[in-house]
């Protein structure tokens, strides 16, 4: 009975080990590009609750937030005025670049008119 209970054990442990992935098979993930999409953009830390060491630039995409590489929170404009500065307000933007190793690699970046 012993002998059962342990090899019962022994078998969930093994598939449960089995289903871990590894540090590798994530690293191998393809870039995802992205062309003339519409997606929200706002500092990452004040609006779409990203951890990081001070304002960065951030796009969300389907739910999911990436830091931007190539262009930067000030560009445009004061990030922490109150009426339209990314620390204050989410805006949409069409941009064109890839994502990857969970990064917006920015090619363009324009941001859309507000809707009143």
């Amino acid at each position: 009975m012993k002998a059962l209970i342990f090899a019962l054990f022994l078998a969930s442990f093994s598939f449960a080990a089995s289903a871990q992935t590894t540090t590798q098979q994530k690293a191998i993930k393809q870039p995802t590009s992205l062309k003339d999409k519409v997606v929200e953009i706002a500092c990452g830390e004040c609006k779409f609750k990203m951890k990081g060491k001070s304002c960065d630039l951030a796009i969300r995409v389907d739910g999911q937030s990436y830091f931007v590489d190539g262009k930067n929170v000030d560009d445009f404009g004061d990030a922490h005025d109150e009426k339209h500065g990314f620390c204050n307000v989410i805006s949409k933007a069409t941009v064109t670049g890839e994502i990857v190793n969970n990064r917006f690699k920015a090619k363009t970046i324009t941001l859309l008119p507000e809707k009143k």
